[in-house]
């Protein structure tokens, strides 16, 4: 929680559920993020969070971004940013948002299928693509699935074939996971990425530029490598296997430039037991997986929550959501503690909440309204 989110709290009391995000913060993350990779040029990944003032503020600071949808593109272009600096980063896309992003001027987009590249070369001759591949993701806290990548063979053919269908094979991608805990995961991405380069390289083909993706970590409950970290094993990996021909690098950070500038403010619902002599206690709040918390399935993310009475007496608690479906259970499993003064009405605050809060929450699930959004 930072000092202006504490002040507009206590002077404001917004009404909960309710995101609160110091866009300040945002600032720091991103050259913090400048300072560890200078090497490196930064897609802000927009799903993360597109708020309108993030999105504003990171156009002034000069970052690009990296839109998972022609919404989202529209959405950069309005904040301000020039088509140039965006980047169609999801392998799958309607003709209709290709054409539309085309148009609009966008010249850089993902593909890991032929099918993909098809599409590109009839609605966006003269594109720059770059291909996905599969990656491991051990040590991510939010594992991506094989849905997005190809395996490097794939790769291989696919690059080879973009040249010969008008467009310019640009580079090569991958995704580590969301929430990378392990320095080593980029370490070995790169080094597969390499031996690419060097296929290709040796087929003609001059990739000039590798996505290093997303995963930078955020801290939730548990401590996590700092960007410095992360900045120091890509670049030492980077030094490795392309030494003095560095292609340009790109990074997609969403959740390490907005998840601490953010926080969710929530109302204790109720307090209840399923037995007397239960000694867990359920904590119904008024936000679930259904309001925005979608990433506590399976209890994957697990966010630091902050009461009025910390420090008092706890015991262990089951935390759910408010809504009629028994999926909205966040946490059952995670030895969750909560102080035992713990009452309906309070108000309680799920730290590290800026990332994928409020672009996962329903419209009107059980009619209950959409998450409020607040930068300050």
């Amino acid at each position: 929680m930072t000092p202006k989110i504490a002040r507009f709290l206590r002077d404001n009391a917004p009404a909960t559920p309710c995101l609160v995000l110091d866009v300040d913060r945002v600032e720091e993350k991103y050259r913090a993020m400048r300072a560890a990779l200078p090497l490196a040029r930064i897609y802000y990944a927009v799903k993360a969070n597109p708020g309108t003032p993030i999105l504003e503020r990171l156009v002034k600071l000069g970052s690009s971004f990296d839109a998972a949808s022609w919404e989202e593109v529209q959405a950069c272009l309005a904040a301000g940013a020039q088509p140039d600096v965006i980047s169609y980063g999801n392998t799958i896309k309607k003709v209709s948002a290709i054409a539309a992003a085309h148009k609009a001027g966008v010249s850089m987009f993902a593909f890991d299928s032929i099918e993909e590249l098809e599409k590109l070369a009839r609605h966006a001759p003269g594109a720059r693509v770059y291909c996905r591949i599969l990656v491991q993701n051990e040590g991510a806290e939010w594992p991506l699935s094989r849905k997005f990548g190809c395996e490097l063979e794939m790769a291989r053919d696919l690059m080879l074939k973009a040249g010969d269908m008008g467009l310019d094979p640009y580079g090569i991608s991958f995704h580590v996971g969301s929430q990378q805990t392990k320095t080593a995961a980029y370490e070995g991405a790169i080094a597969r990425v390499a031996m690419l380069f060097t296929d290709l390289k040796e087929a003609g083909v001059k990739l000039r530029m590798v996505n290093l993706g997303g995963g930078y970590p955020v801290r939730y409950r548990a401590e996590v490598p700092e960007i410095d970290d992360f900045g120091m094993a890509i670049m030492g990996a980077m030094t490795k296997h392309f030494g003095n021909d560095l292609p340009e690098m790109v990074v997609e950070p969403g959740r390490f430039m907005v998840g601490d500038a953010g926080l969710v403010s929530s109302e204790v619902v109720l307090v209840s037991r399923k037995g007397a002599a239960d000694p867990v206690r359920w904590v119904y709040l008024d936000i679930g997986r259904f309001g925005g918390l979608a990433e506590t399935e399976g209890e994957a993310i697990r966010y630091e929550i902050r009461t009025p009475h910390d420090g008092a007496e706890d015991g262990p608690v089951t935390i759910a959501g408010p809504t009629c479906d028994s999926t909205d259970t966040l946490y059952e499993k995670s030895n969750y503690r909560m102080p035992l003064k713990l009452a309906c009405g309070d108000r309680v605050e799920l730290l590290a909440t800026g990332a994928y809060v409020t672009s996962y929450a329903a419209q009107f699930f059980n009619g209950f309204a959409p998450l409020k959004e607040h930068y300050i």
